[in-house]
């Protein structure tokens, strides 16, 4: 469910946001978007969404894979990769309002081209695949991401 800004603003001052981040590896290489939104805008970052009040993790799960790939994660290999805390010094609403989030990492297999997925515009700009190497050597790859690939490198 989709709240109004100001419960969603009151929201963030007060608590932690539960979200979902989706970790794509095609082809030996893994799928980063170029962020539109703050917190993190215009930094390179793995597909993502918050898990709505009374939605099971497995449902967003589904939904944000859906929304954020417009895969079916169903048909997809998968498994749970970790938790996170992220934290930003900005936020959807407001540069002044500090975002914490909570974050259970997904990694997915998809075996297929990345441009057969037909990736959604809404909240990045651009997607494009990179090596481990390429997303840990970048500085416009948000910190956040680099820290699921070292992760993966280890």
């Amino acid at each position: 469910m989709n709240l109004p800004i100001d419960d969603f603003s009151n929201l963030i001052q007060m608590a932690p946001l539960v979200s979902i981040d989706l970790i794509v590896e095609s082809q030996g290489k893994y799928l980063l978007g170029k962020r539109l939104n703050s917190p993190a805008k215009n930094f390179w970052f793995v597909p993502g969404g918050r898990i709505f009040k009374n939605e099971k993790i497995s449902d967003a799960l589904e939904r944000i894979a859906k929304k954020e790939l417009n895969i079916d994660v169903n048909t997809v290999s998968s498994y749970f990769f970790g938790s996170f805390e992220h934290f930003y010094n900005d936020s959807y609403v407001s540069e002044k309002i500090s975002t914490h989030y909570v974050v259970l990492a997904y990694k997915l297999f998809a075996d297929m081209d990345i441009d057969e997925l037909a990736l959604p515009l809404a909240e990045h700009s651009k997607y494009q695949l990179f090596t481990i190497d390429e997303i840990l050597e970048n500085n416009c790859v948000h910190k956040h991401t680099q820290d699921y690939f070292r992760k993966l490198k280890q």
